[in-house]
């Protein structure tokens, strides 16, 4: 069997990255070296394509079976993985498999083998158990945030899948942690370790992680939470709740102080969740409110601030939710609101910056996009092309009234220019979408 993968030059061309970094090179260097890798590197520091390219480099065109697996804790992390082996235009064909996906959906989509599948533990050991895909030919095994996983309590479902595979020549393991014990049953025996939790990287001074501290005045912080928004303006933020329904009930009193947000939260139904994280990053809310489900994995570029409405349980905790800003050539501040009764934690060390709010704020502008959801999506056959042209043909939308696109399973979100979308609904409420008329409205 040969291998016809596309050159790494190719992948970064389709990525429109313009090169690795040091700890994606170490990355390609040590499984071209052995076959048992670790590698610990922070949060947004680029781990997803330092382990996708050497998956890509051991897959073989000709093979019809299933050839690498990647396990991973969290829904979110498995479709952002996805979206970024998709984008590399491999010619590879790749599964997605997690909870609150119609498992009919990805039976369907193993029919036909992948040469790659991407997954959450429980999802994927349940697609082994009823035989769904053959795993005799998987050779190449990642798991990625492997301490979340033994830390989310998926150590049955790992040994089960790990042992249902006879095979498996290489294995790569990442986590933003380090000190985490590695079961025997993941198959480890003399890995290289590539640590690049303390690298100290030549990043310029603007991409820095500023840390600030702000003192709410009551041990109710809705007060000093709504006066920092205004004073940051109109920027991507996220707000970071310890629970889920102080994240709804913090989204709602801002909503009713006029700032704009979305929340998000592991309690709310799959497409709530995809419509909220759609809005956030196409521009219809600067701000995110979440439970700490959206510290890891997520892929949202320019995010400018996080804010620590409620203090993180712990270090590892306050590492991933400032992982989120400060990524890749790209300068972020975080920002801790401490009651009179709060401490700033012992693990924050180094210049920490006390800021003191304005007397006079307004409220931060409008913005200038919403968010159009389509009752149809890729099983519907239909893809970004066909939302586009429908758009602007029988919506009348120019090319920049129309913002980010994403095309899920059954269903789509596209950002219109606010000042377009009454007028568009009005022209396309009886026109069609591949010959099919479809639910057309406001994302709710």
């Amino acid at each position: 069997m040969q291998k016809n993968h596309p050159s790494t030059e190719n992948i970064l061309a389709s990525l429109q990255i313009r090169a690795l970094n040091e700890m994606q090179l170490a990355a390609l260097k040590a499984n071209e070296d052995t076959d048992e890798v670790i590698l610990l590197s922070s949060t947004g520091s680029g781990k997803t394509l330092a382990f996708l390219l050497p998956v890509v480099q051991k897959l073989l065109k000709d093979s019809k079976k299933v050839q690498a697996l990647i396990l991973v804790p969290s829904r979110e992390l498995a479709i952002q993985i996805d979206e970024v082996f998709r984008k590399m235009a491999t010619g590879y064909k790749v599964t997605v498999c997690y909870g609150g996906h119609k498992r009919e959906t990805e039976e369907n989509n193993l029919v036909q083998s992948p040469a790659l599948i991407i997954g959450t533990p429980g999802r994927v050991a349940d697609h082994i158990r009823r035989n769904n895909f053959a795993v005799e030919a998987i050779t190449t095994l990642v798991l990625d945030e492997f301490d979340k996983m033994l830390e989310l309590g998926f150590q049955e479902e790992m040994s089960f899948i790990i042992g249902s595979l006879p095979a498996v020549k290489k294995r790569m393991l990442t986590s933003a942690t380090e000190s985490v014990r590695i079961p025997d049953f993941i198959g480890i025996t003399n890995p290289l370790r590539l640590n690049f939790l303390d690298a100290i990287t030549d990043k310029p001074e603007e991409d820095e992680l500023v840390i600030r501290t702000v003192l709410s005045p009551e041990k109710d912080k809705s007060e000093t939470l709504f006066r920092l928004i205004c004073s940051i303006g109109n920027k991507s933020m996220i707000v970071f709740g310890n629970h889920r329904e102080s994240v709804e009930r913090t989204s709602n009193l801002l909503k009713e102080k006029g700032i704009v947000n979305v929340f998000y939260h592991g309690g709310m139904e799959q497409q709530e969740r995809e419509s909220a994280m759609c809005k956030f990053k196409n521009g219809t809310s600067n701000v995110l409110v979440t439970t700490d489900l959206a510290s890891r994995g997520l892929d949202i570029p320019d995010i400018k601030y996080i804010i620590h409405y409620h203090l993180p349980a712990t270090e590892d905790v306050y590492t991933h939710r400032n992982g989120r800003t400060a990524r890749m050539e790209a300068g972020g501040k975080s920002v801790l609101i401490l009651s009179e009764e709060e401490k700033l934690p012992a693990y924050i060390t180094g210049k920490v910056e006390e800021i003191e709010l304005p007397e006079r704020i307004e409220l931060p502008e409008k913005p200038k996009w919403s968010t159009l959801f389509i009752a149809a999506g890729k099983k519907d056959k239909v893809n970004k092309i066909d939302i586009v042209g429908f758009l602007s043909n029988k919506g009348q939308l120019k090319k920049d009234d129309i913002g980010l696109i994403e095309v899920k399973d059954f269903f789509s979100f596209v950002a219109v220019r606010k000042l377009k979308v009454g007028e568009v609904l009005e022209l396309i409420k009886e026109e069609k979408i591949k010959n099919k008329k479809v639910k057309i409205a406001i994302a709710k």
